[in-house]
């Protein structure tokens, strides 16, 4: 089942929001969610990523938690989730704007791939967003910068940028010699009319209305049993674990989104900060990627309750899905595992760029309760 793009209301203009490799596509989590839950019932996503699961939950009346490690991918579910008022994002651009002057001298001593990549009206707008923007904290500044985060980036003169991919950001410096062979210099714009133009379409239709709703910021494995006591002490335990946990080898999420992760605050370049390897990067580390799915799902499980459904998408490639089958049982042994191939019918970003081995394609594992004779 293939949804034709369709932006007449507030959610499909909403669900979009954020550009994420890998990610769930809207569709396929609207089905899922509408198939296995009702209105009410609590919905988990261990993974969030862009928060496609949570979002989609939340808008169809259910109650969403999950958990996304990445801030990108955090700052983009939190937005849709939480968005601030069109009056208060638009007057926030503002204050952006206003401040971006102050941000001159800085802009010029910014590394050679800001020169290529962005205009100095646009280097100092962004300096001037990541050093006022509270987007961990503010409703209304969240919003801005989830926002500025998805235009950062892609084709020029449709982003803020020199041409780029929208989803994964090239390496500095082979993004300078590619812009320099072909001549590419940055789109001269105008940062502020931009903004204003792209939260006016976001804004259109509205704000969508959604359920109770949160998606905490951190490593899935401390968080998890922060969500399974949140629900276990209000005896809500959940109707369905909907997630797709990160494959194996495949991509590394920070350098990845490197130039997001600077706006957000990082540093100025691709190179991996302490501990990307093992929790934001490209998971390489065998043991340490059954591990750390084994303890995402055992941690989560009591949180699931027990006619609870589990579906989960993973890759077909080895050891992601002996890894994720052999996580799923032990963390729910009271259920039965249905297995169903998902081969890539169309180009994905994960065909695209990342899944390149012999067992291409995706699975399906759904969990269902194994019903006891009374």
């Amino acid at each position: 089942m293939l949804r034709q793009r369709d932006y007449a209301n507030a959610v499909r203009r909403w669900e979009g929001v954020g550009p994420y490799y890998a990610m769930f596509p809207t569709w396929f989590a609207d089905d899922v969610i509408s198939r296995y839950t009702e209105i009410g019932d609590t919905v988990l996503d261990p993974f969030a990523g862009r928060g496609t699961a949570i979002f989609s939950a939340a808008c169809q009346g259910r109650n969403a938690f999950g958990v996304e490690i990445n801030p990108v991918g955090w700052c983009y579910a939190k937005a849709k989730l939480t968005p601030g008022s069109f009056e208060s994002v638009s007057e926030r651009l503002r204050a952006v704007s206003l401040a971006a002057p102050r941000q001159r001298h800085a802009a010029s001593e910014l590394p050679e791939f800001f020169h290529f990549c962005f205009s100095q009206s646009v280097r100092e707008f962004l300096l001037a967003a990541r050093e006022l923007l509270d987007w961990r904290q503010n409703d209304v500044d969240r919003t801005v910068m989830a926002l500025l985060l998805v235009s950062l980036h892609g084709k020029s003169g449709s982003a803020l940028s020199n041409q780029m991919r929208q989803t994964k950001a090239m390496a500095p410096d082979y993004a300078v010699r590619w812009w320099k062979e072909r001549g590419m210099e940055p789109p001269d714009i105008n940062p502020l009319e931009f903004m204003t133009r792209r939260v006016s379409w976001r804004y259109a239709r509205g704000i969508p209305a959604t359920a109770e709703s949160e998606v905490l910021l951190g490593d899935a494995e401390a968080q998890v049993s922060a969500i399974s006591g949140y629900l276990q002490e209000r005896k809500r335990g959940a109707a369905l674990l909907l997630t797709s946990p990160p494959y194996f080898g495949l991509t590394n999420y920070h350098y990845d989104q490197w130039l997001r992760l600077w706006l957000l605050g990082g540093p100025p370049n691709a190179y991996r900060v302490p501990g990307s390897h093992e929790l934001q990067g490209k998971f390489e580390n065998a043991r340490r990627y059954c591990e750390l799915l084994r303890r995402v799902f055992t941690g989560i499980a009591p949180a699931v309750a027990s006619d609870g459904i589990v579906y989960v998408r993973t890759g077909r490639g080895e050891p992601t899905l002996t890894a994720t089958r052999d996580a799923l049982r032990k963390a729910f042994p009271s259920h039965a595992l249905e297995e169903i191939a998902r081969p890539y019918t169309r180009p994905t970003q994960t065909s695209l760029f990342g899944d390149t081995g012999t067992k291409v394609g995706e699975v399906d594992l759904i969990m269902t309760p194994v019903l006891t004779p009374s």
